[in-house]
């Protein structure tokens, strides 16, 4: 739905500001969670100087870009990337990240996109006790969410019923709190939200002028410890 693909891109570039301000201020360190074909790595590879930037994600997918990497590696800047392949249902990240010489208690910039919906709570609450663990006094976390839309048109109801919809494809939405109670949610994990974003401000923010909407349903974060 378009809807979908504009917060998608909205989003994209909500978490490139946040993370390119984390840079100006002295973050030591970036980790992208769940990376899929993330190329942050390449386009920030001037602002992150020699700071690594570490990419976790299952397996195949994670060979797989390495491959496509290598085919365009004479079109590509030098990077600091460094990947993990884990498999987030069976490892702990952490674990992971630790084995593979990460830094503990520095400031680390930890990118969550487009996971935490496909999470149960538990797990989501792990996530981000763990990432509280691995990064040291000024971390900082940029992630989305998704909520129940509670409007009483055709469109938010259809909404309500996509889950299922989803859950039928082998992608269930496990996860979903309303951005009223982000804040709350994330200060009981001892991290503190600092800018949370719905469809609207996304809109407002990137999309001024224009007739494109965003999912109302998903919404962005930064939040930092």
């Amino acid at each position: 739905p378009a809807e979908l693909q504009n917060f998608v891109l909205c989003r994209h570039r909500a978490i490139d500001d946040w993370l390119a301000a984390a840079l100006t201020r002295g973050i030591d360190q970036v980790v992208v969670l769940g990376a899929g074909y993330d190329t942050r790595a390449w386009r920030f590879a001037e602002a992150l100087a020699e700071r690594p930037i570490w990419e976790l994600d299952f397996p195949a997918t994670a060979r797989r870009k390495a491959r496509l990497a290598r085919r365009r590696s004479r079109e590509l800047p030098r990077s600091t990337l460094r990947t993990i392949e884990v498999d987030f249902e069976r490892q702990s990240f952490a674990d992971r990240l630790r084995a593979e010489g990460f830094a503990t208690g520095i400031r680390t910039f930890f990118i969550w996109e487009g996971v935490s919906m496909y999470l149960t709570r538990r797990a989501v609450k792990e996530s981000l006790a763990a990432m509280r663990e691995l990064g040291g006094r000024g971390s900082e976390l940029a992630a989305d969410f998704w909520h129940l839309v509670d409007a009483p048109d055709a469109a938010s109801t259809m909404r309500r019923i996509s889950p299922s919809l989803l859950a039928l494809l082998g992608e269930p939405i496990l996860f979903g709190i309303h951005p009223e109670d982000v804040g709350p949610f994330l200060e009981r994990e001892g991290i503190t939200a600092r800018e949370v974003v719905d469809a609207a401000g996304l809109e407002e923010r990137y999309l001024s002028g224009d007739s494109r909407r965003c999912d109302p349903a998903f919404y962005v974060v930064n939040a930092g410890w």
